[in-house]
């Protein structure tokens, strides 16, 4: 049992709290992203190996992730949430640190495998905020809380790229372990949470009884498989975006170039993803992550046939926009698969899909782009079509998301 829900109290300052967090949060995420593959080829790694190393710093951390994802939920139900949540931009913090002061491919992977400590804070944080918050403001809450992600993407290759240009990956680095120090100790001591777990129950039983949920409940056993699927392919991507924008890309300034490219990407994913999802609302869940999946299957090849480094932008920023939409869209048929009584601990992972993306998607890119980093996205159509495909049965698994959908669109 959990701490009784303490509505009415200050909750405004919290919510700009835990936002500036998660922009923080992107903004290093989206730059590690961008201008990794730049920083390994500084390190010295032939421009032969870069793609695969590229891929494998991804691969590994997500994998590091994973093993420790149901701990942390488990940890905060145990015990509390705020120490759960500033663990992880402490460990961010740390993650930069030694980013800056990696000399060898080896030491910078091992910094990137340890932003996986740092996973689980959003769903720790929006549950805090929805106990706070008004119950007819958790909407406008959670829209200006999430919203952070689109903007951080945004922001962060575009302001990061001039920097590493100028100064270096290892000045980038050491600007963002300062703004995480600062966030750390912001979350720390920014508010106080009174929350605490009740249950009496060993951590390791905890977290497995998470993972088995996942396991013994049908409709999510369908699920979750077209989600790894779907947003496979688009993390594979996404991992090779930079080293395909430097390809194509001719003239000086490189860095730059990569952070336009994957900074017009986030400007799309914060101008569709309002649209798609006021048109899900309107015609159904389930029917528009079809449909946006289906239109992403068409349109994966076609950055790979972009003669020109503008219409390779326009066009990735396209696909971004979509996906990134319907990954948003997703999160309601996670919660509408189970009951109230088990959605909290679903919802915790609800960036799953994204983590186990990261997994297979950069390690099978690693083994795709060995002859050219543009053979992702005709790779990430065929995934994206395995996914669809999944989802459909996964339909039929699931009649009461169904049965949602017919009466969203009957309205």
């Amino acid at each position: 049992m959990a701490s009784a829900p303490v509505e009415g109290r200050p909750w405004v300052g919290l919510l700009v709290l835990f936002t500036v967090a998660g922009l923080a949060e992107t903004l290093f995420y989206g730059q590690i992203n961008a201008f990794t593959p730049i920083y390994l080829a500084d390190l010295g790694l032939a421009p032969a190996d870069v793609a695969a190393w590229t891929g494998s710093t991804v691969a590994i951390a997500s994998a590091f992730g994973l093993l420790f994802l149901p701990m942390w939920g488990a940890l905060a139900d145990r015990y509390a949430r705020q120490p759960l949540i500033v663990r992880s931009f402490g460990v961010l913090a740390l993650a930069a640190a030694g980013m800056t002061v990696s000399r060898s491919p080896w030491a910078f992977l091992a910094s990137r495998a340890l932003t996986a400590l740092a996973l689980g804070n959003s769903g720790l944080m929006m549950t805090t905020l929805s106990e706070r918050a008004p119950t007819g403001r958790h909407g406008l809450a959670f829209s200006i809380m999430n919203g952070a992600a689109p903007i951080g993407a945004f922001l962060g290759p575009l302001v990061g790229g001039p920097v590493v240009d100028r100064l270096g990956f290892r000045s980038l680095m050491a600007i963002d372990a300062g703004l995480l120090v600062l966030v750390t100790l912001l979350v720390a001591v920014g508010y106080r949470d009174s929350y605490r777990g009740r249950s009496t129950r060993p951590v390791l039983r905890m977290a497995w009884e998470s993972v088995t949920l996942l396991v013994r409940t049908p409709s999510l056993r369908a699920l979750f498989p077209a989600l790894f699927l779907l947003f496979g392919g688009w993390m594979m991507a996404f991992t090779y975006v930079p080293l395909a924008a430097a390809a194509i890309y001719a003239g000086p300034d490189e860095a730059s170039a990569v952070g336009i490219v994957m900074g017009t990407a986030g400007l799309m994913a914060m101008i569709l993803g309002p649209l798609v999802g006021a048109a899900a609302d309107r015609w159904g869940h389930r029917r528009v992550v079809l449909i946006g999946a289906a239109a992403t299957v068409v349109l994966w090849p076609l950055p790979a046939l972009a003669p020109g480094f503008h219409l390779f932008t326009g066009l990735w920023g396209i696909l971004n926009g979509v996906v990134s939409s319907v990954f948003a869209i997703s999160f309601v048929l996670l919660a509408r698969s189970v009951g109230p009584e088990q959605r909290g601990r679903v919802m915790s992972f609800a960036y799953l899909p994204i983590n186990v993306g990261l997994l297979i998607g950069p390690g099978l890119g690693a083994l795709i782009t060995r002859r050219s980093p543009f053979a992702v996205f005709p790779a990430s159509a065929i995934l994206t079509a395995l996914g669809v495909i999944a989802l459909l049965r996964a339909g039929k698994a699931d009649p009461v998301s169904r049965e949602s959908d017919v009466h969203q669109g009957a309205r």
